[in-house]
């Protein structure tokens, strides 16, 4: 019997241009699903798992295609409520060299936005369960969906189910004050935290020594120290960071480092020539929680988390369409790329 897994947000309908054209060259936007949960929901139901996807969704058909698209790769759709007029949206312009992509919004006002408590009913979500993942996104949209966050985590600790979160802070959302104040609330539930290199500092006010992201200088024992802190903090059992050295927009080095409560590891670094990096995050985080509940030991943990990851970046859309088969071919060392046959 396959483990379950719970995860819970917004997904947004993506509207984006058709290559790398800009908004304003765009005569038509192509139109798929994603959201930081629903992406990791999708990679681990693609690994075999037993997915919950959680939300709130509109009963018209834009409501219908985005729950479809999740059914589609195996998702469990039967706790996302149905109420609302609106899908949120978000419209991705695809950078290129050295021009950076760009993300709009138009989520005000989503289904999920209008959440409210007693939507759903944490102690039957989690029958069977062995693990919940959420992200700093869904707390960011409003307080009442923070509240809803803090039912989650406290329920899911109740139930003795592993929490994990990706601090995945977002400027355009909330301001870091009120993030810090909000994640440290929830972070106490959280067993094992997830982070890219900013986050910690963005949320936290926890900084890498002679780290510049901007020109693409990730010192890593500075994110050591940065984990430890973490974990002194909160009593993480796990913390996991992804390390990006943006070369440019196409171009990017890319590695990840876990903290097991001992000592830390750092997978591979890939050279990747990208295709599409949104979701890249949450294609690590699903990587990450299949690793742990395949009972991988920390070295394979975090391999198989970062060539998750990079093989993503090579996908299309927001979701990660790979296998376990192929994220293991990578991470022991076949990237030449080479046709299968």
């Amino acid at each position: 019997m396959s483990k379950k897994v719970v995860t819970f947000g917004e997904i947004m309908l993506r509207l984006a241009p058709e290559g790398c054209l800009r908004f304003v060259q765009a005569d038509s936007f192509g139109a798929t699903y994603g959201g930081g949960e629903a992406n990791v929901a999708v990679s681990l139901a693609n690994y075999g798992f037993d997915v919950t996807y959680v939300t709130r969704l509109p009963k018209h058909e834009i409501g219908q295609a985005a729950v479809n698209s999740l059914r589609k790769y195996g998702v469990d759709t039967s706790c996302i409520v149905r109420g609302g007029s609106r899908v949120g949206i978000y419209f991705l312009e695809k950078g290129a060299s050295q021009r950076p992509s760009k993300v709009i919004y138009d989520r005000a006002g989503s289904s999920i936005a209008e959440a409210v408590s007693s939507d759903f009913n944490w102690d039957e979500i989690f029958k069977g369960a062995e693990w919940f993942h959420f992200t700093g996104i869904t707390p960011a949209l409003n307080d009442t969906l923070a509240s809803i966050c803090l039912e989650a985590c406290r329920a899911a600790r109740k139930a003795g189910v592993t929490v994990s979160c990706d601090l995945n802070y977002r400027n355009k959302l909330w301001s870091k004050e009120k993030a810090g104040r909000v994640m440290d609330e929830l972070c106490r539930y959280v067993d094992v935290c997830i982070a890219n290199e900013e986050d910690a500092a963005d949320v936290f006010g926890i900084r890498a020594a002679d780290t510049d992201v901007t020109k693409g200088e990730v010192n890593r024992s500075g994110y050591e120290d940065v984990a430890r802190q973490l974990a002194d903090r909160f009593g993480f059992s796990k913390v996991a960071i992804t390390l990006r050295e943006s070369l440019s927009a196409s171009d990017n080095n890319w590695s990840g480092m876990l903290f097991d409560g001992n000592a830390c590891c750092f997978s591979r670094t890939y050279r990747m020539h990208i295709v599409d990096r949104v979701g890249g995050g949450d294609s690590f985080s699903g990587g990450l929680i299949c690793a742990c509940l395949n009972g991988y030991d920390s070295r394979r943990t975090i391999e198989f988390a970062a060539a998750a990851s990079c093989l993503k970046h090579s996908i299309e859309g927001d979701f990660n369409m790979v296998s376990i088969d192929e994220v293991l071919r990578l991470a022991d060392g076949d990237s030449s790329g080479r046709v299968q046959r």
